[in-house]
């Protein structure tokens, strides 16, 4: 959809057009449903304009209505290329409330779990920056280790791509022999996959000339709009949730937090290429872990917190004490201490954060959601002002916005 504006020139002067563009809400290459009305001068943007909420689902009213549980799978639906970061970080908020001690064992797996999202996402992402510069190969060579890590999710939880993973205190279940098979097929075969799909891409005259200098944000404007994971990084801040509010144990792992330089769209890509390396290291320090544990610590996988944990299914069957805390729970008839808390999660994305306000119920008084993706949005206009349309496109790559994430 266009529109023809024109521009009052001086006398004499010849009058000027620009072109109003409607990239979205349904156009295949802004990854979601959101629209930039986009101010054209021939191919370079004058200025944009971002309207979001088209798929705003309400979910933070929702879940003041929910109880617990069944807002887990409500955190499946932010950012879906790394559903359990969200399924865990939310989890671990509501621990953090009731004051519940995880088992490190219960840790340790959490960490492989998050890890493999984080490398789910991120390996998505940069290849879809590379179909968004024309190059579809490393999409496709890279797309069957995404389907290893749903893989893994299965055999952990039943489910692949909104996973609804975990329970308050750890998980609904121990990890079987094949999920650690699989675990160690991809620990084993992937870094090799990565490698080339960064050898295809990272000295690519073409790639680099596509997305250097192009979407570039200075540290102060980053930190000023509230940028957080690689997004800020690649501006040269090097904060992680992980470092500076470590939780789940992740103070026990050894990693570092890459950092670039220009804040630019290939600065972007190189940040989280790197990420997923440290992931890879820390799945193996994690998994290794794991390992040490023998045993009945080894049958370990969530904290004694009867009153949200379902009990066995054998005893719901024929004790009549776990078929009343199986129904309580599942109804969401267990009342929530009284309080007020925020916790966050080094996503994706991002810090994703949970700001939960309990007054006792059965149900969150007020539950809000740090969404990444909705701050990064805000600087949409300012990183693609003066750019080309076709730098426009790979900068929304390259910020990974998640509609799902943004509308919430």
């Amino acid at each position: 959809m266009e529109h023809q504006h024109h521009i009052t020139l001086p006398e004499g002067s010849i009058e000027k057009q620009t072109t109003t563009l409607n990239l979205g809400p349904t156009h295949p290459a802004t990854h979601g449903v959101f629209q930039n009305i986009l101010e054209l001068d021939g191919e370079r943007i004058v200025s944009s304009e971002q309207t979001v909420g088209y798929i705003h689902r309400a979910f933070e009213k929702l879940a003041e209505r929910r109880p617990l549980y069944q807002i887990t799978p409500i955190t499946d639906r932010l950012n879906y290329c790394s559903s359990p970061i969200n399924n865990m970080g939310w989890h671990i908020t509501c621990e953090k409330l009731m004051q519940i001690q995880t088992p490190k064992r219960v840790d340790y797996l959490r960490v492989i779990i998050m890890e493999l999202a984080r490398i789910s996402d991120h390996l998505i992402c940069n290849s879809i920056v590379g179909v968004d510069s024309g190059a579809y190969s490393g999409f496709l060579y890279v797309m069957q280790y995404r389907e290893l890590i749903y893989e893994i999710y299965e055999e952990i939880c039943g489910s692949r791509l909104t996973t609804n993973i975990g329970r308050v205190g750890g998980f609904e279940r121990n990890f079987n022999a094949t999920a650690f098979d699989k675990l160690e097929k991809f620990l084993k075969e992937f870094p090799a996959v990565w490698k080339e799909f960064e050898n295809l891409f990272k000295r690519n005259r073409i790639f680099m000339d596509r997305l250097q200098n192009t979407g570039a944000i200075s540290a102060e404007r980053a930190l000023n709009y509230g940028f957080t994971g690689p997004n800020l990084r690649a501006a040269g801040v090097d904060y992680d949730v992980r470092v500076h509010s470590p939780y789940s144990s992740y103070e026990d792992f050894k990693f570092t937090v890459p950092v670039g330089k220009t804040g630019d769209n290939y600065d972007r890509f190189l940040v989280r290429g790197e990420e997923v390396w440290q992931s890879l290291s820390i799945i193996e320090q994690a998994y290794r872990k794991v390992q040490t544990f023998k045993g009945a610590e080894a049958e370990v996988y969530h904290a004694e917190v009867p009153e949200f944990y379902l009990p066995k299914k054998e005893d719901v069957y024929t004790k009549m004490e776990a078929l009343i805390w199986h129904f309580k729970i599942i109804m969401g008839e267990t009342a929530i201490p009284k309080g007020e808390v925020y916790q966050s999660v080094e996503g994706g994305n991002g810090e994703l954060g949970f700001y939960f306000i309990s007054d006792g119920g059965r149900t969150p008084y007020r539950l809000h959601f740090r969404r990444p993706c909705f701050i990064y949005y805000q600087a949409y206009a300012e990183l693609t002002k003066g750019a080309m349309l076709s730098d426009a496109i790979i900068t929304m790559s390259s910020l990974n916005l998640i509609a799902g994430e943004l509308d919430a």
